[in-house]
């Protein structure tokens, strides 16, 4: 996948609101208040008229910014390496730096100039080409008749991929959101925008698929997917129907070369048009928050668990002092619904819950050791990316077991007894133990001493220097306990156990292991 200014896999293919509605766009012919239903409509015999319509409000967006480049030296591994050293650089200690350019797409939505593009098209970018944290020196929108302005950033949202600019003019040419939830997966869509700096490109195609996940997780991970080429300099550029309302906005395509192979990826316009308007008003976009790490349901996790697979999210952590832990969610519970709306693997828990009010009270149902529970959570506001990863590295320094397992029942040889089940071997994890594997202190567990290679465990990667910090959701603290809670799952007849993995610092994550045949 590649974002369209080309990274190896998912490309990045790249007034007020109220004044918006009053407005008359250029090419749309259904206003604010469309009606629930698409009409029928045949194929064009031409997309000329609905271009000439169309294209003037579509722009170019070209950025500049100062890079700093690494210095090189020419005589590196040569008898002169030294001497360079020593007087090749002197009187210009200072970084070299120079100026980057890019190219995108973005359309204008008012007759006052606010123009929508995507985040990572203005977004300055590091050595390796991936989008960086920070805006651009310098932005130009150029108009289909060449005429040039300066555009100033109004608001800007990461985690969406949008960002809204102003450009100082009036009586602009503009197009209007349409409701994307109104496609289908056949439906004509064209795509207006500069690819590879070819402005005015239009390209046409149909709907491909619907609630397309790439990958990128999230919120927002819901595009439209389409056939209509799509190419690098397309990001932020619009997606019509053939009624002339953007319903999407293409930001990325799967490309194994860089160039289009048929399959571009748009921000679906029912989701964009809400953070365009809060952007536009010069204010920051919420987000519910629950405060959970969860992990999706696999067939073993599922098995282990006695659920049924692709129903539900397990949860891995719950983050102190946040919804969830107030709501009295655990780790291992299995979220099956949010708000009235089954977990499922096209509507998952972080969609669902980025998507709800901050402070809206919400009713969840989880399942815990396989009794159905409701609870209520009261919605808080999702922190930024940095905030997040920030939290997660800090949570490794006090992770704690699910509880405590009852006393050491007395037994043979544990671990023998452990390897002929699951194929895995234990020992009690000690601090000596714990440094050498690199673990962070304060972590509880078994380490893995030994894997059987034909398991299904040595399948899942499990390890040895793994820690395994529960079984089935149950705390394990000395061998035998993994082989009381192992016998239990075999009684109850179960094909596969829970496993918690820790390794190293890395965030916990849960693995269903099946018992050997």
């Amino acid at each position: 996948m590649r974002y369209a200014y080309a990274i190896t896999g998912i490309l990045l293919a790249g007034g007020t609101a109220a004044t918006l509605a009053l407005q008359q766009p250029v090419g749309a012919q259904v206003a604010q208040n469309a009606p629930t239903t698409m009409p029928q409509v045949s194929a064009p015999g031409s997309f000329a008229d609905l271009t000439e319509r169309l294209a003037p409000a579509v722009v170019n967006i070209s950025t500049t910014q100062t890079i700093e480049v690494q210095r090189r030296n020419p005589f590196a591994g040569s008898p002169f390496d030294d001497f360079f050293r020593q007087f090749g650089q002197r009187g210009n200690d200072g970084p070299i730096t120079r100026e980057a350019t890019s190219l995108g797409s973005g359309f204008i939505i008012s007759a006052d100039g606010f123009v929508v593009t995507n985040n990572h098209v203005i977004s300055s970018r590091g050595r390796n080409g991936q989008p960086g944290s920070d805006p651009v020196d310098t932005i130009t929108v150029t108009l289909s008749d060449r005429t040039e302005y300066e555009a100033r950033i109004v608001g800007r949202d990461p985690s969406s991929d949008l960002a809204v600019l102003k450009i100082d003019g009036n009586n602009l040419p503009f197009v209007q959101f349409g409701d994307s939830d109104n496609l289908r997966v056949g439906d004509w869509v064209i795509a207006i925008g500069n690819p590879f700096g070819l402005g005015g490109t239009v390209t046409a195609g149909i709907v491909s698929a619907l609630q397309r996940t790439i990958g990128q997780g999230g919120a927002y991970d819901r595009y439209i997917q389409t056939d209509a080429s799509i190419n690098q300099g397309n990001s932020g550029g619009p997606m019509f129907d053939i009624q002339g309302n953007v319903v999407g906005i293409n930001s990325a395509i799967f490309s194994p070369t860089g160039g289009n192979v048929g399959i571009g990826f748009a921000i679906p316009a029912t989701e964009a048009r809400p953070i365009v308007e809060t952007l536009m008003r010069g204010e920051r976009v919420q987000r519910g928050y629950l405060g959970v790490s969860i992990q999706p349901m696999t067939d073993a996790i599922a098995d282990s668990l006695g659920l049924p697979a692709n129903r539900g999210e397990i949860v891995a952590r719950v983050e102190p002092g946040e919804a969830a832990e107030a709501a009295g969610i655990r780790r291992g519970d299995v979220i099956v619904s949010v708000n009235g709306r089954d977990v499922t693997p096209d509507d998952t828990l972080s969609y669902i819950v980025a998507n709800l009010p901050v402070g809206s009270r919400v009713p969840i149902v989880l399942i815990r050791d396989g009794e159905r529970i409701r609870v209520t959570a009261t919605m808080g506001e999702r922190p930024s990316d940095e905030e997040l990863i920030r939290r997660a590295q800090q949570g490794q320094e006090d992770e704690d077991v699910l509880e405590e397992p009852t006393k050491e029942e007395p037994g043979s040889d544990e671990s023998e007894a452990t390897m002929e089940a699951i194929g895995v071997g234990f020992q009690t994890l000690t601090p000596q133990i714990a440094r050498q594997i690199g673990v962070p202190s304060g972590v509880r567990g078994l380490v893995v001493n030994q894997v059987d290679p034909s398991s299904d465990a040595a399948q899942q990667n499990i390890r040895r220097g793994d820690v395994i910090l529960s079984i089935n959701r149950t705390a394990t603290l000395q061998p035998s306990d993994a082989v009381r809670i192992i016998r239990e799952a075999q009684r109850a007849g179960r094909p596969s156990v829970l496993l918690l993995r820790q390794r190293g610092n890395t965030p916990p994550a849960f693995i269903g292991v099946d018992f050997l045949d």
